[in-house]
């Protein structure tokens, strides 16, 4: 009996040994950062507007259809259905054409599009009327930056490989003593087993 408790403590032991031992594992690897840092800015990857007043909010998106805007109100996210909204770039002014199968605004015009579609940056000025409320939205075009490459390591992190050594180091002495108190209770009956 005292052998089998003597082994249950062991092996208790042991298993925190060696959950002790697997905590380095579960550190960010590999150079990744698991914040909250790392979220996408824009996942579809097409070139996106964003402005706002203490008016109006608007989000835009460019893709081979068009500009598609949406637009709230700024205090109360309310969506602005049914509004004159005009977009100008580069010396272009465009209507944007309210479709309110979607809730959107889209803009089609072919110059001011051609326009928008080149380089990485485009200056916007959004006039949005809605019955006696008007204003004048400043926002930029962007095409997202192309995500870096993720870096992978050619070996194991340090911290594993600390982690790794500090467990083969625990489990080695606890093979050690287990080993010695059994030879010492066969050299020495009734005096290797704990009290």
């Amino acid at each position: 009996m005292k052998t089998w408790i003597t082994f249950w403590r062991r092996g208790r032991l042991l298993a925190l040994t060696g959950l002790l031992g697997l905590t380095g594992l579960a550190w960010a690897h590999g150079g990744e950062d698991h914040g909250d840092t790392a979220l996408a800015v824009n996942a579809t990857g097409l070139p996106r507007v964003e402005a706002h007043t203490d008016l109006f909010e608007l989000v835009g998106q460019l893709d081979g259809q068009g500009l598609s805007l949406l637009i709230d109100r700024y205090d109360s996210n309310a969506p602005v259905l049914g509004a004159k909204v005009a977009v100008e770039s580069g010396g272009i002014e465009a209507a944007a054409t309210f479709r309110p199968e979607y809730g959107d605004y889209a803009v089609t015009d072919e110059r001011l599009l051609a326009l928008l579609r080149q380089g990485q940056e485009h200056a916007l000025v959004f006039t949005v009327t809605l019955g006696n409320d008007s204003d004048l939205l400043d926002g930029t075009l962007r095409r997202p930056q192309a995500a870096a490459p993720a870096e992978h390591a050619t070996g194991l992190p340090w911290a594993q490989l600390l982690g790794g050594l500090v467990l083969l180091i625990a489990l080695a002495l606890v093979a050690y003593v287990y080993l010695q108190r059994r030879a010492r209770a066969r050299l020495l009956p009734g005096l290797g087993e704990p009290v």
